[in-house]
């Protein structure tokens, strides 16, 4: 028995950090996704505020985020128990006592990776126009502080989940988190320069790269795989490998559900087939999915997925109209879809009520987004959000960064 639970020990661990770097994968995609939907002046600059996030979440989860998220005490509470540091102890598990499956520190591997996550969806909506810098010191208060409060609600084993709030994998944990605290950003930084007409007219202002958005979807369509499956936890046992299948099937179908739904409103809307709404459509299936990608059939998901493309489309309308600029559309495919992601759970998991969901999905817009406007406005008034007007036309990657991303195309005077 004690070889058996080495070996099923091993192969959960392996599992759970082959999800972790599918899911870390999703930053190339996020990052290429951004990229691609900007305008080229501003391209050197997303990028950078890309790799760099990762590496503030991956420190500041480090520091304290884990700990303030798994204290392993204050079952059902609010207030975590706020640690420090990742403790020594962490590094081995007892594997004859029955209680450990996996190495405690592949779990900090796959959540750390969550984080940079959810503050990846903050990048693209506050695009174009925001300081790097300003931007750099959220990411160190949303990934240390801000997303591990609310994380230790229902993951954590906090009052959320006392409460029966269900949330398999994230559409409200990580993605509507995510997307609260950049509408808090974009409400602060105000729209694009030229986005909105002083009659009330919506000016497109097309990405530079929609090879390399398309491209960014779908490594964000593989990385949901580690993200979903991921977070069955294991993999070892009939059960679980069955588990880990469906969700497979179910993540994919959603999306694929997603890109149809968008199309089909996008040409009903629109009179041709948009394929930024397409691609949104896809990120919107997956995310309508994550909440429980587990108890729904195959096709099911799929007709979660497209519920999912079917708001985005209108969502990233309706924003516009409130003159809400969104470069990518972040906040509609991450935060509405995700709310709707969260009310999904009931239609096929017996365990979940609306009641909870809704209790879930309003505590952890309501903290997410007064924390992050508190820390928004205090950045706002030390240092600023907003690059000058005249920085914003030459663009953020010159004023920014001090280099362009395809200088060979640029006319020199």
């Amino acid at each position: 028995m004690e070889d058996i639970a080495q070996l099923s020990y091993a192969l959960d661990t392996f599992y759970f950090l082959v999800c972790g770097a599918l899911v870390m994968w999703m930053a190339a995609g996020f990052a290429m996704l951004e990229a691609g939907l900007v305008r080229s002046k501003n391209t050197v600059e997303i990028l950078t505020k890309n790799i760099a996030l990762f590496a503030i979440a991956c420190t500041m989860y480090l520091l304290c985020g884990y700990q303030i998220m798994y204290p392993g005490a204050n079952e059902g509470g609010i207030m975590p128990l706020f640690g420090t540091l990742i403790g020594a102890d962490n590094t081995v598990d007892d594997v004859t006592s029955g209680d450990a499956y996996y190495s405690v520190l592949s779990d900090f591997f796959f959540q750390v990776v969550f984080v940079a996550t959810a503050m990846s969806i903050v990048s693209g909506a506050v695009a174009e126009r925001m300081k790097l810098w300003a931007f750099l010191v959220f990411a160190v208060f949303m990934t240390g502080f801000i997303y591990p409060v609310q994380g230790f609600w229902k993951w954590g084993s906090g009052f959320l989940n006392a409460a029966g709030f269900q949330d398999f994998a994230g559409s409200g944990v990580v993605h509507m988190a995510g997307a609260s605290a950049a509408l808090a950003g974009v409400l602060l930084l105000g729209a694009r320069k030229g986005k909105y007409g002083s009659n009330g007219e919506i000016n497109a202002m097309p990405g530079a790269n929609l090879p390399m958005a398309t491209l960014g979807t779908f490594i964000l369509w593989l990385g949901w795989f580690g993200f979903n499956g991921g977070s069955q936890l294991q993999i070892t046992g009939v059960e679980n490998a069955n588990a880990v299948a469906q969700i497979f099937v179910n993540t994919n179908a959603a999306a694929a559900g997603g890109v149809i739904a968008a199309l089909v409103v996008a040409r009903l809307l629109f009179g041709k087939a948009d394929l930024t709404m397409a691609l949104n459509g896809a990120l919107a299936g997956l995310v309508a999915i994550t909440a429980e990608p587990l108890t729904p059939s195959a096709l099911g998901s799929t007709l979660i997925g497209a519920v999912g493309g079917s708001i985005v489309v209108f969502s990233i309308l309706a924003l516009d109209k409130l003159k809400i600029d969104d470069p990518v559309g972040a906040i509609s495919v991450h935060g509405v879809v995700g709310i709707w992601g969260l009310l999904a759970v009931p239609l096929t998991n017996s365990d979940a009520t609306f009641g909870a969901q809704l209790l879930g999905a309003g505590v952890i817009f309501a903290w997410v987004f007064g924390a992050s406007l508190i820390v928004w406005g205090v950045i706002k008034a030390i240092m600023g959000l907003r690059i000058s007007e005249e920085e914003e036309y030459e663009g953020a990657d010159l004023t920014e960064c001090g280099m362009e991303a395809y200088p060979e195309f640029t006319s020199k005077p």
